[in-house]
């Protein structure tokens, strides 16, 4: 289990898990493992303040296995009761697993960002390059604190 950096702006309360990197939308990528080819696996999932601020997620779309991604390529999009929203890929690589979950229990979004709630796996050619481009927990940290302040700000 992952530690966490916490933030509470008014009554909510953010997690963002020190393990990974992420995007400054709030998309995060979690090292797994070398990969068979020649590049690693990556998984990645909805930070904790992204599920958050687009509420309860009724349905997940995930690109298929085999499609090969672009970083900023769309490579899912959820719906919830209060918007749609097309998620870009963190990174290059090719979509190798997507969560089985996501078909039956989206809600293991909201539930367990950081852990049952992953959308697929990416085998990644170029780690290095790529992860360069990736904010790391405490970078990441700091956009969400600063964007959750806005948002109080601005009600």
């Amino acid at each position: 289990m992952p530690d966490f950096l916490e933030v509470t702006v008014d009554k909510f309360t953010f997690k963002v898990a020190t393990d990974r990197f992420y995007t400054r939308e709030g998309v995060w990528v979690s090292f797994l493992s070398e990969g068979e080819g020649l590049g690693v696996r990556v998984q990645i999932g909805l930070s904790d303040f992204l599920q958050q601020r687009s509420g309860d997620i009724a349905f997940a779309e995930i690109k298929s296995i085999g499609t090969t991604l672009a970083a900023g390529d769309e490579v899912a999009s959820v719906e919830t009761i209060k918007v749609n929203v097309a998620l870009s890929s963190p990174i290059s690589g090719q979509v190798i697993e997507i969560n089985p979950a996501m078909d039956a229990a989206p809600e293991a979004i909201n539930q367990d960002p950081y852990g049952a709630g992953w959308l697929a796996v990416i085998e990644v050619p170029d780690w290095e390059t790529e992860r360069s481009r990736l904010l790391d927990a405490a970078a990441y940290f700091e956009v969400v604190k600063r964007e959750a302040e806005e948002e109080m700000k601005n009600q």
